[in-house]
């Protein structure tokens, strides 16, 4: 049984990664050429990795499911990236980024990570400015900043409403400058399918070709999985379609321990669905709290006036207007974090005040900023946003108000991981959205960027040395060793599994009848009674499927109904451990919110004596019960207290 080190380095707060780095293992020049990385995405934190270990001279194997890297869906993060430069000169510091970081997360992450990525956010800005990433700027050419949900300092910087896209493509440039000069191969239109472990470290994967259906194995010294989250296991979520969890999944099956799975955050900012046959959800940057004011009809009377189209939402007078995040918690109003303005949406909508036609929507109004500053300055600010918003519902948000609704975002939640980014298996690391490391209960706008980049670029380059230095005597393993050829055989079984059922139902079928379960008894609000009912039913749909499923078209062919049966059959597994850790986390914090455990106020209740740690779920068979483990969260440089926004 594999057991939780966190490997914290010693000492004070602000000196463990300084300690860390000037005393770890390193491998010279000669070696690296030796070693061989896969790198599973092609996101900002697997680019990025790639590239810097590229760079240093590794020999680096790099794996995406799309065509280009420039399709990873880091290209949908809008609205900026956090660092403390305190540009603004209104207090920022590391430690304020720090604290806020824990403060958002709930006091459910690990301080030295945090701490760690507090550090590095400085560097990764100019870093991002000497590739050439186009940062707004203020009139006199200094890059400019704005504030984000959870803090009171500007400490964003963005490039308008498409920050993730120009990082990407700055991640991008860097990870094509190595596949140049030969020290990163790239393979495109992959999907790995399973971690290759032999003699208890990670030495490679399996693979399909999703272009001709061809199995092929791949050795590695080391395995970085840099796949992004699994929010798709409810169904409609605004990640890309493709997002899976596979990779992480096949990991938790080989020994690696899953952190935190029930933390979800949801969205605040999400256009509201619009129909049943909707595949998925489309964000509206956070930023857009900056200016926008998010409120509702004072009166269930003009509620019924607007649904009924007899009264416009510019006709209702500010007086009957509640900006209900302006009410409950004036010191951050509109920019409080996620999961609270999320969860005041829904009690606002609940309670019978939601507009739109489903009742579940709330008006994100820009005429107060458009009166102050001037259409022109909005429309420099977030003039593709509302580009956007008007090619989807048809409306312009600068005459009528946007309406918004929460939706699942990211996860919190991923592959357990040490201060090394090392899973529990040896050689195995785990990047970005894929571990669940920096954000404890609720990750702050912005801050995915920031974790993704810190890790790729500044991170793992020093801890994969650490694990490295040991490794250089190995030599180069036959991918025809028993381990990759017990490992194929079990991955074809299972894809010839999935076209020999021949049943009667596609494979979204069962992912939206999964997703209904997910988001009724594990969304946005949880109780005891609705997650045991959720683990009664989510066997059901996976008996269900594996008799029941209909995939058309051949195995060895371009065939995407198989790597989405795949992806499925996963979040099926997934789904079970995320509702098995809600249940047994008696406590409400951040996005886990436990509708018995609520404040009088209707705010998250902790309970610090029992829940003050991270779970580590470890495998034991399908249809067996996981092993839960419990990292217990230190709180020695933030005191442990209520969050308060108000």
């Amino acid at each position: 049984m594999s057991k939780i080190e966190s490997k914290i380095p010693d000492g004070p707060i602000a000196e463990k990664w300084s300690n860390f780095k000037s005393h770890c293992k390193l491998v010279n020049p000669s070696n690296k050429r030796k070693i061989d990385i896969i790198v599973v995405g092609t996101g900002l934190a697997g680019a990025s990795a790639a590239a810097s270990l590229g760079e240093l001279g590794y020999n680096v194997k790099i794996f995406c499911y799309q065509d280009s890297p420039r399709r990873a869906h880091s290209i949908a993060a809008q609205g900026g990236i956090n660092a403390a430069k305190n540009y603004q000169n209104d207090g920022d510091s590391v430690f304020r980024l720090f604290y806020d970081t824990v403060k958002g997360g709930d006091y459910r992450a690990r301080e030295a990570n945090v701490y760690r990525l507090a550090e590095v956010s400085n560097s990764i800005i100019d870093q991002c400015v000497a590739q050439g990433v186009p940062f707004a700027r203020d009139y006199g050419g200094l890059l400019d900043n704005r504030s984000f949900g959870g803090a009171q300092v500007s400490r964003t910087f963005y490039a308008r409403g498409q920050t993730g896209q120009q990082l990407l493509l700055g991640a991008y440039s860097t990870l094509s400058r190595q596949i140049k000069k030969g020290t990163v191969k790239m393979y495109n239109r992959r999907d790995v399918l399973d971690v290759v472990v032999v003699d208890g470290k990670a030495r490679g994967v399996i693979t399909r070709n999703l272009t001709t259906g061809e199995i092929e194995k791949h050795f590695g010294h080391a395995v970085v999985l840099a796949t992004g989250g699994y929010g798709n296991v409810f169904f409609l979520s605004t990640n890309a379609m493709g997002s899976n969890v596979t990779p992480a999944w096949a990991a938790y099956k080989k020994g690696a321990f899953f952190g935190n799975p029930c933390f979800t955050q949801i969205h605040p900012t999400c256009i509201p669905v619009h129909g049943d046959f909707q595949s998925k959800l489309t964000l509206m940057s956070e930023s857009l709290r900056n200016d926008g004011r998010i409120w509702v009809p004072k009166n269930i009377e003009d509620v019924e006036k607007l649904r009924n189209k007899t009264l416009k939402p510019k006709d209702i007078s500010e007086e009957n207007r509640d900006y209900y995040l302006e009410r409950r918690y004036p010191a951050f109003g509109n920019l409080v974090p996620r999961d609270v303005a999320s969860r005041a949406a829904k009690e606002r909508c609940d309670a019978g005040y939601g507009v739109g036609a489903t009742g579940l929507a709330v008006f994100l109004d820009f005429s107060e900023a458009i009166g102050r500053l001037g259409k022109s300055v909005v429309e420099a600010r977030y003039g593709n946003l509302f580009q956007m918003y008007e090619k989807i519902v048809d409306e312009n948000p600068y005459e009528t108000p946007m309406m918004i609704y929460p939706a699942v975002h990211y996860t919190m939640g991923g592959i357990w991981v040490d201060y090394n980014l090392m899973t529990t298996v040896p050689g195995l690391y785990a990047l970005g959205e894929c571990n669940f490391s920096d954000h404890g209960a609720n990750r702050l706008g912005a801050s995915a960027l920031m974790q993704g980049l810190a890790d790729g670029y500044f991170v793992i380059p020093y801890t994969i040395a650490d694990y490295l230095a040991d490794e250089i005597h190995t030599p180069r393993m036959s991918v025809d060793a028993p381990e990759f050829v017990a490992a194929e055989k079990a991955v074809k079984e299972r894809l010839e599994k999935f076209i020999s059922i021949k049943g009667t139902h596609s494979v979204d079928y069962f992912h939206k009848k999964l997703g209904k379960v997910m988001w009724e008894y594990c969304g946005m609000g949880r109780n005891e009674e609705g997650l045991k009912k959720a683990l009664e039913l989510i066997p059901v749909i996976r008996k269900e499927f594996w008799s029941d499923l209909k995939i058309n078209g051949e195995l060895n062919e371009y065939n995407p109904e198989i790597e989405k049966a795949g992806r499925v059959a996963d979040f099926l597994e997934m789904g079970e451990l995320m509702v098995r850790d809600a249940l047994n986390r008696r406590e409400s914090c951040g996005g886990h919110f436990r509708e018995e455990m609520q404040t009088e106020e209707g705010e998250a209740k902790r309970d610090d004596v029992n829940f003050a740690y991270a779970a580590a779920w470890e495998y034991t068979g399908t249809d067996s019960e996981p092993v839960l483990h419990k990292e217990q969260l230190e709180f020695k440089d933030i005191e442990l207290k209520q969050r308060n926004y108000k």
